[in-house]
C-alpha cells in the first residue's frame, strides 16, 4: 500500500501514458500511409460491383498512374481500369459515399479525432459499426483465449516446478521430449490431422467440425450447455495451447533452477530448514515472479491473437478473422478500428507489466529513493 502512495508511481504512470498517445498516433499513421499504396480499394471495388463484376476489385491491380486506396486518379490517362463504363459524376458520388473526397491528411485527422471519442467509424461492406462488429467477435476470441490461457499457465507452471526439482530424471527428459514435439508441430497441420482423425475425416467423428455451440444448444439443460461448449472447444483448445506449453514450461523451470543456485538457498539449508519450506516458501516465490508479471500481456495476447488459421479451419468467426476478411476486402475503417483497439490494449497490458513487477518484487522501486 505503500507503493501505491509513492509520487515516483504516478510519475511514471503519467510518463508512460504520455509516451502511449504518440506511440498509437505513430502506429496509425504508418498503418494508414501504407493503405494509400494499396490497389484495389472501396471504391474501385464498387466501380466492378457496378459494372456486374463481382469479383472485386482486391484480386485485380491499378495501372500504373492510377491511385490506390480509393482514389481513381484525374484525366484520361492512368485511370484504373474499373472505372471505364462508369460516368465521372456516380464515379464521385461513390468516392463522396467512402469518404475519399476529401484530402488524404483530413481523412487521417478526422480518423484521430474519432478514435480520440472511441469512435471506430462504420464497416463500408458490413454497414455497421466497427464496434458492434468487435463486441459480436468477442465470444470466439474470449472463449479461446480465456481458456487457452488458463489451461497452458495451470498445466506448464507445476510442470515446470516439477521439471527442476527432478533436474536431470527420467521424467525431466521425457517431459522435455513431449513438450518440444508438440511445440514443433505447428497448430494448423495438428489441426488437420485431427479433424482427420476424429472430426468425421477418414476415421472417427467424434468432435463437431464447426461454431461453438450446436443447432439445438437452447434447449439443452445447463449441464448439457456446459459440455456441449468445451466440446466445440477441444480441438480448437488443443491446437492452441499444444506449442505454448514449452515456452511457459521451459521459463517457470529455468527460473527455478537460477533460484535454487541462489546464494540464500545454500544458506537456508545450511541453517537446517526443510527442503519442502526452503523449495515453496522462498525459491518458488522469487522463480515465479517473472512469470506473473507476464500475466497481464500474456492474457491481453489470447484474447486478440488467436491464430486465423486456426480460426478458418474449425469455422470459428473472431477477430482474427473478421481482421483477416477487412484486409482482402480493403474495409478500412474495421482495419484501423480494430488495430487501434489492439494496439492500445497492448500498450496498455505493458504498462500493467512493469506496474504489477514493481508491487511483485519489493527490490523494485519507482525512482530514486533518499537515503
Amino acid at each position: 500500500m505503500n507503493k501505491l502512495r509513492s509520487p515516483g508511481l504516478w510519475l511514471y504512470v503519467l510518463k508512460r501514458l504520455g509516451l502511449l498517445l504518440p506511440t498509437l498516433l505513430g502506429i496509425l499513421l504508418v498503418t494508414f500511409t501504407l493503405i494509400q499504396f494499396v490497389p484495389g480499394g472501396p471504391v474501385e471495388q464498387m466501380v466492378q460491383m457496378l459494372k456486374g463484376d463481382h469479383t472485386g476489385a482486391a484480386a485485380g491491380s491499378a495501372v500504373p498512374g492510377g491511385s490506390a486506396s480509393g482514389d481513381v486518379g484525374q484525366g484520361s490517362q492512368g485511370l484504373y481500369r474499373g472505372r471505364v463504363g462508369v460516368d465521372q459524376a456516380r464515379l464521385q458520388e461513390i468516392r463522396a459515399l467512402y469518404g475519399f473526397d476529401k484530402p488524404v491528411v483530413e481523412r487521417f485527422v478526422d480518423m484521430v479525432l474519432g478514435f480520440m471519442r472511441f469512435d471506430l467509424g462504420t464497416s463500408f461492406f458490413h454497414n455497421r459499426s466497427v464496434w458492434e462488429l468487435i463486441v459480436d467477435k468477442l465470444p470466439v476470441s474470449i472463449s479461446l483465449g480465456l481458456w487457452s490461457f488458463l489451461i497452458t499457465y495451470a498445466v506448464s507452471i507445476p510442470l515446470g516446478i516439477a521439471k527442476a526439482v527432478r533436474h536431470g530424471s527420467r521424467f525431466d527428459l521425457a517431459t522435455s521430449l513431449a513438450i518440444l514435439v508438440g511445440y514443433a508441430i505447428p497448430g494448423f497441420v495438428l489441426g488437420v490431422i485431427l479433424l482427420v482423425f476424429f472430426g468425421g475425416g477418414s476415421f472417427l467423428q467424434l468432435f463437431p467440425l464447426r461454431g461453438l455451440t450446436s443447432d439445438d444448444f437452447s434447449t439443452l439443460s445447463v449441464f448439457g450447455k456446459v459440455l456441449d461448449y468445451f466440446w466445440h472447444l477441444f480441438l480448437p483448445l488443443t491446437c492452441l495451447i499444444l506449442g505454448s506449453f514449452a515456452v511457459v514450461t521451459m521459463l517457470t523451470k529455468n527460473t527455478m533452477l537460477e533460484e535454487i543456485r541462489r546464494q540464500y538457498v545454500l544458506t537456508a539449508r545450511a541453517k537446517g530448514l526443510d527442503e519442502r519450506v526452503v523449495l515453496w516458501r522462498h525459491v518458488l516465490r522469487n522463480a515465479l515472479i517473472p512469470i506473473v508479471t507476464g500475466f497481464p500481456a500474456a492474457f491481453v495476447g489470447a484474447f486478440f491473437t488467436g491464430s486465423l488459421l486456426i480460426e478458418t479451419l474449425f469455422s470459428l468467426d473472431g477477430l482474427g478473422l473478421l481482421s483477416y476478411e477487412s484486409v482482402m476486402k480493403r474495409d478500412y475503417p474495421v482495419v484501423m478500428g480494430t488495430l487501434f483497439f489492439f494496439s492500445l490494449l497492448g500498450l496498455l497490458a505493458k504498462l500493467a507489466n512493469d506496474l504489477l513487477y514493481v508491487f511483485v518484487d519489493p527490490r523494485v522501486t519507482f525512482g530514486s529513493q533518499k537515503s
